[in-house]
C-alpha cells in the first residue's frame, strides 16, 4: 500500500532521529513531544475482536480483521455497538466510524489503498461480499463505499497482503496456489481496474505475509516463511521486479538468520519510505531474531539492524521514525530495557540508525493471538494502531486506537518533594529524584527556593530506569530561616510543579 507521508520534516526532527540512548540523545523541537506522534491516545471507537490490516486513503481509515461489532469510544464489551462485520471504515479527524459496512462472510487480513485514493482493495478468508461471490479478493469505490460488481478475481486461499502501485498493478501473497484457475504460489498480481490477472509470478514455495512497493513504483518487496522463489534460494525477504517478478539481488537479507534445530525468523511486515525499505521480523525459540531491519530501496544494502527480543508484528514509517507493534521484552543490545521490564508493546525506532526513540504507550494483548499490535497505517501526521489488545494505556480501547500529532503530549511525572537537611551552618542539602515522561526523554528540572530559581539540570531520563537522585548544597541562606524547596520539571511545553518542603537552616 502506499501512503501519505509526513511531508515536513523540520532540521530538529532530523536530529532527533539519530538518537541514541548510550550516548547524550538528542530530540526534536517537537509540541511536547520529542517523535512524529504523542504518546497520548487520541478518541476512536473500538472493535469486539482483533484488527489485522489497516489502510488510510485521504481522511479514512480502513479497518480489517475478525470482528464482528464495532463500539463507541471507552465503553465495555456489548454496549454503544454498530455491527459491522470484519471491515469497517474510520474518520481519521474523529475516530468515528463512516456509514461504510459491507457484509462478508469470513476474516478480512489485508487492505491496500490506490494511490489515486479512488480505489480500496481487501482480501482474507471470505467468499461473499454483500452476497455477491468474492473469492478471497474484492475492490471498493472510496467515494461511495460501493463494491466494485465486475471486479471479481477468484483467489484459492487467504490472501494475507495487498499492495498497490502507482502503475495500477495489485501484488497479492498470502497462503494460495491458484488465481482464476491458472497456477500462483503465494503471490500474483491483477490489474487494477480490470481485475484479470497479469503474468507476474514469483512462484514462492512457502506463505507469504507481506509486501509493500517502492514509492516509485518500480520494486515489490516480499516477506514471510518462504525460502525459495522460483527454485532460488531466497529465505524470508526479496525484492522483486514489478514487471518479471524476477528477484534482485538483497544483500539485506542476508541479515534474517537461516532456520535451525531451535529458531526460526520470518519476516512479519514491510514498510518502504522514501530510499529505505523496513522490515520487521518474529522468531520462535528463544533469542531468535525479532528486530527491525533497514535496508536500501535501490541497491538491497542492509542499512541498519535492531536485535530487540519480542517479535515484531508490525511497523510504520514516518518521517525519521519507524513505529512498531511488537511483544519486545529485552532491547538491552540496543542499549535500552532488558527482562525484567515489562512487555513494551509500542515503540519507535530512528530510522536513521534503528535506536529506541522516545515514544511509550503501551497496550496489553488478548484475543486469539495474544501479541498485542498487529497493524499500523498512517495518513502522515498520525498513527493507527490495531490488534489483539483490550487496552491502550492502561485505559479499556480494544482492537484499535489513534495517536496524533496535537500538541502538547504526555505529561512528565510529578516530581516528589524534594528531601531535606541542615547539618551545617547555613547550609541546606536539598536531595530530589528524577522522574519520566512517556514522549520524551529530555526532561528539564528546575529546583526552587521559595519562588526563587536556584539550579536547573536536564537529564535524558527513560520510565525502565531506576530512579536517580541529585544532591546538591544551597548555601544562599541563613541560620535560623525556615525555608521551602520544590522542583519543577519540564518537557519542552509542559510543565509540573511538585509539592514543596520545608527546614529550618542551622
Amino acid at each position: 500500500m502506499k501512503k501519505l507521508v509526513l511531508a515536513v520534516v523540520t532540521a530538529a526532527a532530523v536530529l532527533a532521529a539519530a538518537l541514541i540512548p548510550s550516548g547524550a540523545p538528542v530530540e526534536a523541537a517537537q509540541p511536547g513531544f520529542a517523535s512524529a506522534v504523542s504518546a497520548i491516545k487520541q478518541l476512536s471507537w473500538q472493535t469486539n475482536a482483533s484488527v489485522n490490516a489497516l489502510a488510510v486513503s485521504g481522511n479514512t481509515v480502513f479497518a480489517g480483521g475478525l470482528f464482528t461489532r464495532i463500539r463507541q469510544p471507552g465503553k465495555p464489551a456489548g454496549q454503544g455497538e454498530a455491527v459491522r462485520t470484519y471491515i469497517a471504515a474510520f474518520n481519521r479527524t474523529t475516530g468515528a466510524p463512516t456509514s461504510f459496512a459491507p457484509k462478508l462472510n469470513g476474516a478480512v487480513w489485508s487492505i491496500a489503498t490506490s494511490p489515486d485514493g479512488n480505489w480500496v482493495v481487501i482480501g482474507g478468508d471470505f467468499t461473499t461480499v454483500n452476497g455477491l461471490p468474492r473469492k478471497r479478493i474484492a475492490m471498493f469505490s472510496v467515494v461511495t463505499g460501493r463494491i466494485v460488481s465486475a471486479w471479481d478475481p477468484a483467489v484459492s486461499y487467504r490472501v494475507k497482503a495487498l499492495a498497490i502501485n502507482q502503475y495500477n498493478q495489485v501484488f497479492l501473497g498470502g497462503s494460495f496456489g491458484r488465481v482464476d484457475g491458472q497456477v500462483r504460489n503465494r503471490l500474483a498480481a491483477l490489474r487494477l481496474i480490470q481485475g484479470d490477472l497479469l503474468a507476474w509470478n514469483p512462484n514462492a514455495d512457502n506463505d507469504v505475509y507481506a509486501i509493500d512497493v517502492s514509492d516509485d513504483g518500480n520494486k515489490v518487496f516480499v516477506g514471510g516463511p518462504f525460502a525459495k522463489l522460483r527454485g532460488i534460494d531466497h529465505y524470508s525477504l526479496a525484492m522483486l521486479n514489478t514487471t518479471t517478478g524476477a528477484a534482485y539481488s538483497m544483500p539485506a537479507a542476508a541479515a534474517i538468520p537461516k532456520p535451525t534445530a531451535t529458531c526460526t525468523t520470518r519476516v512479519k511486515d514491510i514498510d518502504t519510505l522514501g530510499n529505505k525499505v523496513f522490515v520487521s521480523n518474529g522468531g520462535d525459540g528463544s533469542g531468535c531474531y525479532d528486530g527491525v531491519l533497514a535496508a536500501d530501496v535501490t541497491t538491497g544494502k542492509l542499512l541498519w539492524k535492531n536485535n530487540c527480543l519480542g517479535a515484531t508484528e508490525a511497523i510504520k514509517a514516518i518521517g525519521d521514525w519507524v513505529y512498531k507493534g511488537s511483544h519486545a521484552h529485552n532491547c538491552s543490545s540496543s542499549g535500552a530495557f532488558g527482562d525484567g521490564t515489562g512487555t513494551h508493546y509500542l515503540l519507535v525506532e530512528s530510522a536513521v540508525n534503528g535506536q529506541i526513540g522516545p515514544w511509550f504507550p503501551n497496550t496489553d494483548a488478548g484475543g486469539t493471538t495474544k501479541v498485542g499490535p498487529l497493524a499500523m497505517a498512517s495518513g502522515g501526521n498520525d498513527l493507527w494502531v490495531g490488534g489483539d489488545f483490550g487496552k491502550v494505556n492502561n485505559t479499556v480501547q480494544q482492537g484499535l486506537t489513534r495517536f496524533t500529532n496535537v500538541p502538547g503530549g504526555a505529561l512528565p511525572l510529578m516530581p516528589k518533594a524534594p528531601t531535606l537537611s541542615s547539618t551545617v551552618t547555613n547550609q541546606v542539602t536539598v536531595k530530589f529524584t528524577d522522574g519520566y515522561d512517556l514522549d520524551n526523554i529530555l526532561l528539564t528540572y528546575n529546583v526552587f527556593r521559595g519562588s526563587t530559581l536556584i539550579r536547573t539540570y536536564k537529564y535524558y531520563t527513560y520510565y525502565w530506569r531506576q530512579r536517580a537522585t541529585t544532591t546538591f548544597v544551597d548555601t544562599g541562606v541563613k541560620k535560623g530561616q525556615t525555608v521551602s524547596y520544590h522542583v519543577e520539571v519540564h518537557d519542552g511545553r509542559n510543565i509540573r510543579k511538585g509539592p514543596a518542603a520545608s527546614v529550618t537552616v542551622r
